[in-house]
């Protein structure tokens, strides 16, 4: 379902860090079973975590993040216009939030934090300050679904990676519900890996790559399921940002009715 009421992306204030903290703590102050709280620093910018206030026992859990890459905005955005939306409605969920992994890069446009480093091949990499603190700010959560927003200068329209350990997958209807919005990339091979349909679905292991995403860290340690999904950086900020916001939507519903039917 696509929603009418948004509210509307100004250019000049996307990559505000301090504007997006705002947006999150106004949020937040309305929802009293979430607390925001800094759980780090990056590059003297506090890292910001939104999640439940009291974990409920048996109760299904979302992990969301974006902003990991500063050169990628548009998962920002969409978080947040997801969450406006969304978040006052979806439910009795237990939720942790990562709003903006790297701040720094955000309001810089670069994909790099500012000590130059890919945060998100960082997942196993010791001193790093910034990921010591999300991982522990992890300990302990075991999620029912993950989803880390992204963003592709090279894509050909959006794509989707899925990594689950429970089966049925939900690659294929995640796609069609949203591309009413954006068509998927078509091309056989994206980013060196065989796709379908703008589908990429991995087999993983530790010893896979050197440097671990966070994909790699919640499928081995957190989640059950794990989405990362990818859009084409070339297109307008406006669909970019719709496009995150409703597969955020599709995924969270999907993961309530799958529960609800059992």
């Amino acid at each position: 379902m696509i929603h009418e009421k948004q509210r509307p992306i100004l250019p000049d204030e996307v990559r505000n860090h301090r504007l997006l903290m705002q947006g999150w703590s106004r949020l937040v102050r309305r929802l009293p079973h979430l607390e925001l709280r800094v759980f780090g620093d990056a590059g003297g910018y506090p890292l910001l975590l939104i999640e439940s206030r009291r974990r409920m026992p048996g109760a299904l859990s979302v992990y969301l993040s974006a902003g990991i890459h500063g050169d990628e905005p548009a998962g920002v955005e969409g978080l947040l216009r997801w969450a406006e939306r969304d978040l006052p409605h979806a439910g009795e969920l237990n939720w942790q939030i990562f709003p903006c992994l790297n701040p720094w890069g955000l309001e810089r446009n670069i994909r790099f934090d500012a000590g130059g480093r890919d945060l998100n091949r960082c997942y196993n990499v010791r001193g790093v300050p910034q990921i010591t603190a999300q991982l522990a700010a992890m300990k302990g959560w075991r999620h029912d679904l993950a989803i880390m927003l992204h963003e592709d200068y090279d894509a050909r329209g959006f794509y989707l990676y899925e990594i689950s350990a429970r089966r049925p997958h939900w690659g294929e209807d995640l796609i069609h519900s949203v591309t009413s919005i954006l068509s998927p990339d078509t091309r056989r091979t994206i980013d060196g890996h065989r796709a379908r349909g703008g589908l990429i679905r991995r087999r993983i292991s530790p010893a896979m790559i050197k440097g671990h995403p966070e994909a790699f860290r919640l499928h081995f340690r957190h989640a059950a399921r794990t989405l990362t999904i990818e859009t084409p950086s070339e297109k307008s900020l406006e669909t970019r940002v719709r496009l995150h916001a409703e597969f955020l939507s599709a995924a969270v519903k999907k993961l309530k009715l799958g529960v609800a039917s059992r």
